[in-house]
């Protein structure tokens, strides 16, 4: 009855998001309480089926019942019960079912915190019931995970052994909760625009926010996975479904200054308006892009032509219908409120430009191929040269003047004071490009520009944290997040510019070299996991002749799916990694081994949950006033 069950409860839940929809946009009528009240219930009776449906797949996961076609296809009875559970998300129709609960959780908090006015939380949750109801007609009628198979097999298929990892237990539900969650940003500016009610940008806010910090620690969370799972060294490969979720990222960024900006002095209107339609509508290209087919990555999902149609269309719906709404009310709204070229708005103004410039540029670099690809024209490949002369030098302009929003004041400023200010962090970023000139070797002149950027920004959150001192801590959430910035940027310079790198083969005792580190290696012993088999490697780390530690990379055979997977090994300082893969068996106890020394490579993911940490801030200081004060009375934190 489990999978009866699970399909039973998509059906309510179909049911329930049409009268969500109907009663949410009659609802936006002024004299139509009924509606709203009907709207608000049909919510969180939505959620209830979605998570009861989640709930039944997941049981079938736990309990390993192969009569569901999905159990079978992803799951067997000797994987470990974290990576059943994950297998739940681990193919197409379960992670669709996810999209669903995150849109429905999401829906869900738009229903409980709408303080922008009844009829504008009412518009709202009809958008939110016609996305849902959409996608659950999406998977009843192209990707049932409740489809049963007769007979019933007596042992599963088993999960893709490159997603049974922690990591990726973790990743897929933040990346959702992020780039699903922009859906509230979308289906209030969609409200707003029907009712003509302001307040919207305020009332979305803390579930932009939300959405952010969530899309911040899923990237990071995917490119630590890349990093240490794959077997590359690397940590960010321009991936198509990389982009894919880099894509959102950016437009949300965007959309959190703009939004500020129009909830504090009513400046960017319609510009927040269009960054909200755009970062749902990057986060839909993002879905279409892991399920049509058209890429091939270790991130996607094989799905078949039909689905890829659906979800097409289904973009062209949302968005085209998001953009009619938005020309057919452009002449009756409100134009933004002025201010001087010198002031605050300035600098947002010019930090969404270039975060909308760097999102083109990955946008351009992702499809542009595919597009090719479908015109019958020879196939190209983009990779990170294009990326490196396009994204780079954008990104880098928006880092310089990402210091002086925050120092500015509102509708106008002092450019020479904040200049003034800031000359601290300015002679920090000298410092930082000099040391790096005298002290790295070789030399870079990107690698002192990196450093010097570094030392700017996070020399400015320390300005700005010391300026506010006495403050709320939500009043610091900017300067965290920016430092964490710079954090990031000293990682990615480090990692990319000087990293150390060597390919051998070696034989038990034999000595090989990589950067700094003298290794030694002690051959490969066998042994037998949960289900897999294992060839692991003993490396000894040496100082002279003594052994410092033992790391042991190595390859894994899952027979249950005929896959062999490098499991690497790091040791870390906190400033340095040293990264071992194992590789190839070359006969007579030789093997390949593969060797990357990475400088400040930790400083990656520190840098992300920094900036994640300084979200959480800000939304905590927002949530703190929300609860204090009535919805007609509550001011932003920042």
């Amino acid at each position: 009855m489990t999978g009866e069950l699970g399909q039973l409860a998509l059906c309510f839940a179909l049911a329930l998001s049409l009268v969500m929809a109907v009663a949410g946009l009659t609802g936006a009528r002024s004299e139509a309480a009924t509606a709203r009240a009907i709207a608000h219930g049909a919510t969180m009776g939505m959620l209830v089926f979605v998570a009861l449906a989640f709930g039944t797949l997941t049981y079938a996961f736990v309990t390993s019942d192969f009569s569901i076609s999905g159990v079978a296809s992803n799951s067997n009875t000797l994987k470990p019960l974290v990576y059943r559970i994950s297998g739940v998300w681990g193919n197409h129709e379960g992670s669709m079912l996810l999209w669903v609960l995150v849109l429905s959780l999401y829906s869900g908090l738009v229903a409980m915190l709408g303080r922008g006015g009844e009829r504008l939380t009412s518009a709202a949750l009809g958008v939110q019931g016609m996305l849902a109801a959409a996608f659950i007609l999406f998977i009843l009628f192209t990707s049932n995970p409740f489809l049963r198979i007769d007979p019933a097999p007596f042992e599963g298929a088993g999960l893709n052994p490159l997603l049974q990892d922690p990591g990726l237990a973790m990743h897929p539900p933040m990346l959702y909760a992020g780039y699903v969650g922009l859906s509230a940003s979308f289906s209030y500016a969609a409200a707003a625009l029907m009712v003509g009610e302001e307040g919207w940008a305020r009332a979305a806010r803390p579930l932009m926010l939300l959405s952010w910090i969530f899309l911040t620690c899923g990237i990071a969370l995917g490119s630590w996975w890349a990093y240490y799972e794959l077997g590359w060294g690397g940590f960010w490969f321009w991936d198509p479904v990389e982009n894919a979720s880099l894509m959102p990222w950016l437009v949300a960024t965007a959309l959190l200054h703009s939004a500020l900006a129009t909830e504090k002095s009513g400046a960017f209107r319609t510009w927040s308006l269009l960054l909200a339609i755009g970062g749902f509508s990057m986060s839909l290209i993002g879905t279409f892009l892991v399920r049509s087919g058209l890429t091939t990555s270790v991130h996607s999902f094989a799905s078949d032509p039909t689905r890829g149609l659906y979800i097409l269309a289904l973009i062209f719906c949302a968005i085209g219908g998001a953009l009619a709404l938005f020309a057919w009310r452009a002449p009756k709204l409100q134009g933004g409120a002025a201010f001087e070229a010198v002031s605050r708005e300035t600098m947002l103004l010019l930090n969404n430009v270039f975060l909308v410039a760097a999102c083109a540029s990955v946008f351009v670099g992702t499809l542009y191929p595919m597009v090719l690809d479908a015109m019958g024209r020879d196939k190209i490949s983009v990779g990170p040269p294009y990326y490196v002369a396009t994204f780079a030098p954008i990104f880098f302009a928006l880092l310089l003047l990402v210091p002086l929003g925050p120092m500015l004041g509102w509708r106008r400023g002092n450019l020479k004071e904040v200049l003034r200010a800031l000359a601290p962090a300015l002679g920090l970023a000298v410092i930082a490009a000099l040391v790096v000139l005298l002290v790295a070797s070789p030399r870079f002149l990107t690698g002192a520009l990196a450093f010097a950027m570094a030392g700017w920004l996070i020399g400015a959150s320390l300005l700005d944290v010391l300026r506010r001192r006495g403050a709320r801590a939500s009043a610091f959430a900017a300067a965290l997040a920016h430092a964490g910035l710079g954090v990031t940027l000293m990682g990615v310079a480090g990692t990319t510019l000087w990293r150390s790198e060597a390919l051998v083969v070696v034989g038990p005792g034999e000595l090989m070299h990589v950067g700094p580190y003298t290794l030694r290696f002690d051959g490969v012993t066998q042994r037998q996991g949960s289900d897999y088999r294992a060839s692991r490697a003993h490396i000894a780390l040496m100082s002279g002749d003594q052994v410092k530690s033992v790391m042991t990379p190595e390859q894994r055979i899952y027979p249950a799916d005929g896959q062999d997977v490098s499991v690497t090994a790091i040791r870390t300082t906190g400033f340095q990694d040293l990264y071992l893969a194992l590789g190839d068996n070359r006969g007579d106890g030789r093997w390949t081994i593969r060797a990357y020394v990475s400088p400040l490579a930790p400083f990656i993911w520190l840098g992300g949950l920094v900036m994640g940490l300084g979200g959480m801030l800000s939304l905590w200081g927002r949530l703190r006033v929300r609860a204090t004060l009535p919805a007609t009375a509550a001011q932003p934190a920042e």
